[in-house]
């Protein structure tokens, strides 16, 4: 992996992260596909229509299925899916805080009981690497303790020690497989916790730095906390992460979030937000969301968005879609799902010229001027 700032407008970059798969161009939006499959689109309509050079896939779902033979029969994820660019792999921490009751952490990891049929399964730090190489990730997350917010100090102590102690764990077995000439191309990123904690963070990321990971996450935000919370949160963490390395906040959000943490020197996102509002009805635009479902949109005949040039917007109308969505068509969620995405993916290639061109605080402004205004 090579990772270079290619430029900076007060603490926005705009990077170039090189893997063995593609080259990715940050600011990054990650579409989210949970079971090596971003719903209702395919490998074709990510890269062709789409252009995302990176995906996200999920370790705990592809490890009940299709599971870790078949993963490796196929040679990892890319193949099995069809998509030729990069993977990164989250490591099940997210579903240790999302499945509940059907979760137990304990001292070496987490005890999951399957959501498809109950079975008991152990996560550790090395075994959620082991999926992973079986992915053949070209990004991985280790194993970390995330909770939900608020949560009082002990909770969070013992969150970031758990972390920290996960981590070293991680790296270790990683750093061992690379010396036998295994998981050369597999990059580790580690997790930073803390809440909004600042002590904690610090604490948190400077000891993940120590590690020398890949890259490094800020997890554990967008869970209960106040936004503004989670914005200081981030520029106060971000400055701790190193310089030459990439910077990715998980699991957030909306179009202002991202432009928020851009803003404050994160470099990559992912969130099910644009493809789960999309099959829900709601629809992102330059001026705002849009709900198809409306009745003002039967007749319509303009598409989605006027400014908006994703293959959704340039083939149907509003009134188009309106009828498909109320019909539950399957063509529907396609649609919708690639406008939607497209709308993220194409914020994150203009914040990037932005930056490039030293325009981002001008971009910044025009993005909030453009959703003040109603839709055309």
């Amino acid at each position: 992996m090579f990772f270079k700032i290619d430029s900076k407008d007060s603490a926005a970059r705009a990077g170039t992260l090189t893997l063995a798969h593609s080259v990715v161009q940050t600011p990054v939006f990650m579409p989210v596909g949970t079971q090596a499959c971003v719903k209702s689109i395919d490998a074709l309509d990510i890269e062709s229509i789409l252009g995302a050079q990176i995906i996200l896939a999920n370790t705990y779902h592809t490890y009940l299925r299709p599971g870790i033979e078949t993963l490796k029969h196929f040679g990892g994820v890319h193949k099995f899916s069809g998509f030729s660019g990069s993977f990164l792999s989250d490591s099940g921490g997210f579903q240790a805080f999302s499945l509940g009751q059907n979760v137990k952490k304990q001292d070496n990891g987490i005890v999951f009981s399957s959501h498809i049929d109950g079975s008991k399964h152990l996560f550790t730090p090395e075994s959620v690497l082991d999926i992973q190489y079986a992915l053949n990730s070209d990004i991985m997350m280790v194993l970390d303790d995330l909770i939900a917010l608020p949560a009082d100090s002990n909770r969070l102590k013992q969150s970031i020690d758990t972390t920290i102690k996960w981590a070293k764990q991680s790296i270790s077995y990683h750093n061992q497989n690379k010396q036998q000439g295994l998981s050369l191309t597999n990059n580790l990123f580690g997790i930073v916790q803390g809440g909004v904690d600042l002590t904690f963070r610090k604490q948190c990321a400077q000891s993940l730095v120590e590690l020398e990971f890949d890259g490094y996450a800020l997890g554990g935000l967008a869970v209960g906390e106040e936004t503004n919370a989670m914005y200081d949160t981030i520029a106060f963490s971000a400055p701790l992460l190193p310089e030459s390395k990439p910077r990715y906040l998980m699991g957030v959000g909306t179009p202002q979030n991202l432009i928020e943490a851009i803003d404050r020197g994160i470099d990559m996102f992912d969130c099910v937000m644009p493809t789960r509002n999309a099959r829900n009805g709601t629809l992102f635009t330059s001026f705002g969301k849009l709900n198809i479902k409306n009745q003002i949109h039967k007749n319509d005949e303009n598409p989605i968005d006027l400014q908006c040039s994703c293959y959704t917007c340039k083939h149907f109308s509003r009134g188009y879609l309106h009828h498909l969505c109320k019909a539950r068509e399957i063509t529907y969620f396609r649609l919708a799902t690639l406008h939607n995405l497209w709308y993220y993916l194409e914020l994150m290639r203009n914040a990037r010229e932005a930056i490039l061109h030293q325009k981002w605080n001008q971009f910044k402004s025009e993005f909030y001027i453009k959703l003040n205004k109603e839709h055309t």
